[in-house]
């Protein structure tokens, strides 16, 4: 028998059983909305809270000092190890496969613009981190060579610390005063979402050139020394690499891990996506139990047609139809009601994931717009063809025990069939 009577007659059985076929492929239809829906949801909820983790930077690592805990060159161990000024120089000229490194500092500075004073969070910084750290500027500019070269006295403003201190007055050109020195503010960062931080998120702070410490608070040694390395991969080398560099300037055990202490927030970023992708298989499996519930009531209707069918399916075989065709056949059947029911729940899980409006997730913390940040539910290219792939597993498998019965009937007991 060719595919193409097959599928005709596939058709014609269905047609015959329309309101069964009907209810069924309703349970069939549901099923993958909820699919669709929950996988969805999976995916943005995940997408949403690795972006948020991005918030810290581009496979950035921090590094600051600890404790010795081994002794080495003669010294023991319990030593302070403080970072010192030329420390982020010597790794920078030491280690070329880093892509980018810079000192940072944090702290306070009482920041007066007019009458009004506000204590801001401070981070004073070298030109890479900005790049890094994923520092992106809504008005005016980011600081150029020349703001340290000509050690300029230029102030960068978070989203937020903008807000708190001039009240929706444009800051940009504006003159503030820094710890009673006068500062330009050359611009504001665009409101970010970032739910990992040091020192409080980017958007509550305020940036400075580093070497500006030296006009503020006479210091010159940085509190951490941020950097990058030039891939991903390569971040556990790095990290052993600055620790060694640092080793032969402190005097200290380059194996001594808590001698200098880590964020790798390279490792942190694999746990997100790992967290990502647990939540999307768990909901998966949820919504494809739903499904599975559909494929019973398919399994259900083709045993009750290979039933009613009985006496055809002999006379089929008594003019010489083989198992395999029946077989085919009422296969091919339950592959037909599900994969058109299929097609209309795709078309539902496409309508609802636009109707259903975004779910708050971040917006409503970092007063983001147009949703940045929230849990939309409209299915991706690989949301649908993950479903795709379910429906044609239910349906494969809710028709083959139904097209295996159909395809053993004895011919002679099959036409004696009432």
């Amino acid at each position: 028998m060719q595919l193409r009577e097959a599928f005709s007659q596939s058709l014609e059985s269905l047609e015959r059983n329309r309101l069964r076929s009907g209810l069924t492929m309703m349970g069939i239809a549901w099923g993958l909305v909820t699919v669709v829906l929950l996988l969805s949801y999976g995916q943005s909820i995940g997408s949403a809270v690795y972006t948020a983790f991005l918030g810290i930077g581009n496979d950035v690592i921090m590094t600051w000092g600890g404790q010795t805990s081994m002794q080495a060159g003669g010294e023991r161990s319990g030593q302070k190890i403080r970072l010192k000024a030329g420390d982020a120089e010597a790794i920078r000229d030491s280690l070329p496969f880093l892509k980018a490194v810079s000192r940072e500092s944090d702290d306070s500075f009482l920041i007066k613009y007019g009458p009004k004073a506000v204590s801001i969070q401070s981070k004073a910084i070298d030109l890479p981190y900005g790049e890094m750290r994923r520092l992106d500027v809504a008005e005016g500019r980011f600081f150029e060579a020349a703001d340290f070269t000509e050690h300029r006295q230029v102030i960068l403003f978070g989203y937020h610390a903008a807000e708190k201190l001039f009240m929706g007055y444009p800051p940009v050109g504006e003159t503030v005063q820094v710890d009673g020195q006068p500062f330009t503010v050359i611009g504001v960062l665009r409101n970010k979402i970032q739910n990992s931080s040091n020192n409080g998120p980017d958007n509550e702070n305020v940036f400075v050139p580093f070497d500006t410490l030296r006009t503020l608070r006479q210091q010159r040694d940085p509190d951490m020394i941020v950097f990058q390395p030039s891939r991903p991969e390569m971040h556990l080398q790095a990290v052993a690499a600055v620790r060694t560099v640092l080793a032969q300037r402190h005097h200290f055990d380059p194996r001594d891990e808590k001698a200098i202490l880590s964020w790798d927030t390279i490792d942190d970023s694999k746990e997100t996506r790992a967290f990502s992708l647990a939540l999307q298989v768990l909901l998966g499996v949820i919504g494809s139990m739903t499904l599975a519930v559909g494929g019973v009531g398919v399994m259900n209707i083709m045993l009750v047609s290979v039933t009613e069918r009985t006496r055809e399916i002999g006379l089929r075989k008594a003019l010489g139809a083989n198992r395999r065709e029946i077989l085919i056949q009422f296969l091919l059947e339950a592959l037909i009601l599900t994969l058109l029911a299929g097609i209309i729940g795709m078309l539902l899980a496409e309508l609802a994931g636009h109707l259903i409006p975004p779910m708050p997730l971040f917006s409503d913390i970092y007063k983001t717009a147009n949703h940045e940040g929230d849990i939309f539910l409209r299915p991706s290219g690989s949301t649908m063809l993950v479903a795709f792939t379910v429906l044609t597993l239910v349906g494969l498998i809710s028709g083959f025990l139904p097209a295996l019965r159909a395809s053993r009937l004895d011919p002679v007991v099959a036409l004696r069939h009432e």
